[in-house]
C-alpha cells in the first residue's frame, strides 16, 4: 500500500512538472463515468477468463471442486491482494508516463514502448530471466495484453478501463480459480491429463493472444470514433 502511496505522489509530481496540472487529467472524474468503466473492463475480462477456464477444462478432461477450506475471508484477502498488485502496475505503467510519452511522442509509439516495458518486466515477475523460450512466449502474451490495456486507457482517457479489465482477469483466475500464486483457492482443478506439445500452445494461446483480441475488438467497438486519444 505505500508503494502505490508513493507511485501515486510520484506520478503528481509528473504531471506538475510537465503539465503544470493535477492527477485529474488522468481520468478520475467523473465519478459516474469511472465507475463504468470500471465495471465494464471487469465484467468483460472475468466472463473472457471464466470461458477460458472452461475451454481449458474440456480440453485436459478436467472437473471443478469448490476448495471446502476455502473462506470468506479468503476471498477478500485475495481481492485485496488482486487489487493492490494490479493498481501498482497499471499506476506505473499506464497512467503518469505513459500519458506524458503520449504528449511528446505520440500515441502509437507510447503504446508500443508501454506494451515492450509490460512484457520485459514480467521476465522478472514470473522468475524467468535467462529461460530464453519461456521469456519469449511471455513477452509477446504480455506485451501484447499490455498494448491492449493501455490502448484501453488512450481510448477511454482514464486508467479505471485498464484496471477493471486487469483486476477482472486476475481475480478470476488467482482468486476464483487457483491459477495465480495464492495455492488453491475458491475452485480446484481435478483429475485430467497433459496435454501434447500442439494442445499445450493452443492452451497457450488463447489467453495470451485470441482473448486480447477480442478485448481489442470490444474496446474498438465501444470507441468507434476515429482518433478518440488523449487530448494534446
Amino acid at each position: 500500500m505505500i508503494g502505490i502511496v508513493v507511485i501515486l505522489a510520484v506520478s503528481w509530481l509528473l504531471i506538475y512538472s510537465f503539465e503544470r496540472n493535477n492527477l485529474h487529467v488522468l481520468g478520475f472524474h467523473p465519478l459516474k463515468k469511472i465507475t463504468a468503466l470500471f465495471g465494464l473492463g471487469f465484467i468483460i475480462s472475468c466472463l473472457l477468463c471464466f470461458s477460458v477456464q472452461v475451454f481449458e477444462s474440456w480440453l485436459k478432461s478436467t472437473h471443478w471442486l469448490v476448495n471446502p477450506e476455502f473462506k470468506s475471508a479468503d476471498l477478500l484477502y485475495g481481492f485485496w491482494w488482486d487489487l493492490k498488485s494490479v493498481v501498482t502496475e497499471e499506476l506505473v505503467f499506464r497512467w503518469a508516463l505513459l500519458y506524458i510519452l503520449i504528449k511528446k511522442i505520440g500515441v502509437p509509439k507510447s503504446l508500443i514502448l508501454s506494451a515492450i516495458a509490460f512484457g520485459i518486466y514480467h521476465w522478472f515477475s514470473y522468475g524467468i530471466f535467462g529461460q530464453i523460450v519461456p521469456m519469449l512466449f511471455i513477452f509477446i502474451g504480455t506485451g501484447f495484453t499490455g498494448y491492449v490495456w493501455a490502448k484501453s486507457f488512450v481510448l477511454s482517457q482514464s486508467i479505471m478501463l485498464p484496471i477493471g479489465l486487469h483486476l477482472g482477469w486476475n481475480f478470476t483466475s488467482n482468486t476464483l480459480f487457483s491459477k495465480g500464486p495464492l495455492d488453491q483457492s475458491l475452485i480446484v482443478s481435478v483429475g485430467g491429463f497433459e496435454l501434447s506439445s500442439g494442445l499445450s500452445l493452443l492452451n497457450f494461446m488463447l489467453p495470451m493472444i485470441i482473448v486480447p483480441l477480442i478485448t481489442l475488438f470490444l474496446i474498438n467497438k465501444l470507441y468507434n470514433r476515429k482518433n478518440q486519444y488523449i487530448k494534446i
